[in-house]
């Protein structure tokens, strides 16, 4: 059972800055990662089609006898994850929001958080929520931003565009005298620096998502006896729609060569 891998799920392959984490933190661990390229984002869709992405993923997963499974994807854990649950039984489920919502408890106190992320996951409201009843004297500021995603997916990250469309939803006022900064989408990891050097000495805390998911799932397994003390671990990676760029833009977000296999799942 400690030798199963661990199963990762996302729209796309934001997801594999969280895979990457988590091969850094715990290198023993075999990895399956699925990538529902067919769909992507599911941050422009309704929260009862994005279940039934999730529903169909799960079930591929299991059928890989993933000891754990991991949305690494913020539209998905904000509407699915009580659907991933419900078929996982007994697996373990983590998603992309508690471990960050974790990692806040006790540090936002009396401070504005500001948070950006896709239309589904700002929609859901669910990181206002989480946070105020955590820390209720902390005043929550969400704002969609919906460009970043796809233009991280299409490799735009050095580019001026880039930049200009950084700096446009940065400099919105809701963002405004903000302590923290959360980045509600698995993607925006790999822009860290970018928007680091807007706020450049402005004195805000920019949350980096990906490392504090993955430590968290350790501290989790480790809590669960479900660590692997094997060497040699594996990596699978799945896509529901196989085109050369993904894997191109896979090698860049796993930051490692990769190869990755179609599969068609039945109702996806």
């Amino acid at each position: 059972m400690n030798s199963a891998p661990i199963g990762i799920f996302d729209s796309g392959i934001g997801g594999l800055t969280i895979a990457h984490a988590l091969k850094k933190t715990l290198p023993n661990e075999n990895i399956i990662y699925f990538g529902d390229t067919k769909h992507l984002p599911y941050g422009e869709k309704s929260s009862k089609v994005i279940q039934t992405f999730c529903e169909e993923i799960t079930k591929f997963l299991i059928s890989k006898e993933c000891k754990a499974i991991v949305i690494a994807c913020n539209s998905a854990s904000s509407v699915g994850y009580n659907t991933v649950k419900k078929i996982a039984n007994k697996i373990p489920v983590f998603n992309a929001v508690e471990p960050i919502i974790e990692n806040l408890h006790n540090k936002v106190n009396n401070n504005t958080i500001g948070v950006i992320g896709t239309k589904a996951t700002i929609q859901s409201k669910i990181y206002k929520q989480k946070i105020t009843e955590k820390c209720p004297s902390a005043k929550v500021c969400e704002l969609a931003t919906p460009l970043l995603a796809p233009m991280i997916e299409e490799g735009f990250i050095n580019e001026d565009i880039c930049q200009i469309v950084i700096k446009n939803y940065l400099s919105n006022e809701k963002l405004n005298s903000i302590d923290y900064l959360v980045l509600a989408c698995t993607h925006y990891p790999l822009i860290f620096e970018e928007i680091k050097n807007y706020y450049n000495d402005k004195n805000v805390c920019i949350v980096d998502s990906a490392r504090i998911i993955a430590n968290y799932i350790a501290k989790e397994l480790k809590k669960r006896l479900l660590l692997n003390d094997q060497k040699k671990a594996k990596y699978y990676f799945y896509v529901s729609n196989y085109t050369n760029s993904f894997e191109k833009s896979a090698n860049f977000f796993f930051r490692e060569d990769i190869k990755l296999e179609e599969v068609q799942l039945t109702n996806l």
